[in-house]
């Protein structure tokens, strides 16, 4: 006869379960969560990356100032539509026998805000708006322009390698030797003279064309030597192993598997070269052989400004200090973004 008292300690198991055994095991056991742990779960590092930036003040503040000079550059036409005076208008009126602008600091008063250039009378302010749009024209294409150089000779050479890697290592290496300068200061008047007489006046938009090749043949080497750098890691990794096997064209694994997985080193190459070019025009026309009259240009500005820098230092000042500021704006945010997506970075 069995008996159905059960043995010391032991629970029977049916309807009658007590609490305590059901609470064995249970889901309620498990490591509860915050809710900061809940939303960082399954984040790309592009996300990650821009939780970061929007946390940085100085990349808040840079990327503001950015915005606000690509906007005045944009929509320069308007701001001359309702300001009421042309970039390239003069008022030789309101100057006196030595070319000064009549009033104080350079003629600033409610209809030229910043003054009046001195010796040809245009405003300062328009010229300014103007030459914003020319200068981050010129620093945006030719930006554009070595990136895309930079990545197709890089990816290539990092990919194939070989004597294709050994060609265009050397070549880079070649461009490398060359001081941009120098070369610059000869070879911009050479074209000009090629396809324009001597004493023809060169258009504006030809020298523009001019500036940005010279600048998109000496920028392109830097891009290259990283995007190489990144591919010759990358190329004998898993996932390009599988897209081989699965018969995956050249051309597809170049820019559909290892080119997404570059993105942040080139897109910040691309922000610090902004800032670059824009130096690099500006003193261009400082010398003379960048963009020329009439075409409004924050260079020669600081050029012409020079003669007047002691009877009128504010037209010196404006656009001095708007270079400073456009170049320092886009050289913060190059740096804190590079921060933001580097994921060893602390901030």
């Amino acid at each position: 006869m069995s008996s159905t008292t059960s043995p010391p300690g032991m629970q029977p198991v049916g309807d009658g379960m007590t609490g305590s055994a059901m609470e064995v095991g249970s889901p309620t056991d498990a490591p509860k969560t915050t809710a900061e742990e809940r939303r960082i779960v399954g984040r790309s590092p592009g996300q990650l990356a821009w939780l970061r930036l929007k946390r940085d003040k100085t990349a808040l503040f840079s990327f503001s100032l950015v915005v606000f000079f690509a906007v005045v550059a944009l929509t320069a036409p308007l701001i001359e539509m309702f300001y009421g005076v042309s970039p390239t208008q003069n008022h030789s009126d309101k100057l006196n026998r030595q070319g000064f602008p009549l009033g104080y600091a350079g003629g600033m008063s409610s209809e030229h805000w910043l003054g009046l250039q001195g010796g040809s009378g245009r405003d300062v302010f328009m010229q300014l708006v103007y030459g914003l749009r020319t200068s981050l024209l010129i620093a945006s294409v030719a930006a554009v322009i070595t990136v895309v150089v930079g990545i197709v000779m890089g990816i290539v050479a990092g990919y194939f390698g070989g004597w294709i890697d050994q060609a265009i290592t050397w070549l880079v290496d070649f461009m490398l030797a060359f001081p941009f300068l120098i070369f610059a200061l000869a070879v911009i008047p050479i074209v000009n003279l090629y396809f324009y007489e001597p004493g023809e006046e060169v258009p504006g938009w030809f020298r523009i064309a001019v500036i940005i090749g010279v600048f998109s043949l000496f920028g392109w080497m830097s891009t290259a030597r990283l995007v190489r750098g990144q591919v010759l890691s990358l190329r004998e990794r898993e996932y390009v192993d599988a897209a081989r096997a699965a018969g995956a064209r050249t051309p597809h694994i170049l820019f559909r598997q290892l080119l997404p997985n570059i993105w942040a080193p080139i897109l910040v190459t691309f922000s610090l070269a902004l800032p670059a070019f824009i130096t690099a025009e500006a003193a261009l026309s400082f010398l003379n052989i960048g963009v020329i009259e009439p075409t409004p240009d924050l260079g020669r500005l600081v050029y012409a400004a020079r003669e007047y820098l002691e009877p009128m230092p504010t037209y010196f000042l404006w656009p001095a200090l708007t270079v400073f500021l456009l170049v320092l704006a886009f050289n913060l945010f190059g740096d804190s973004l590079r921060d933001a997506l580097d994921p060893k970075s602390d901030k």
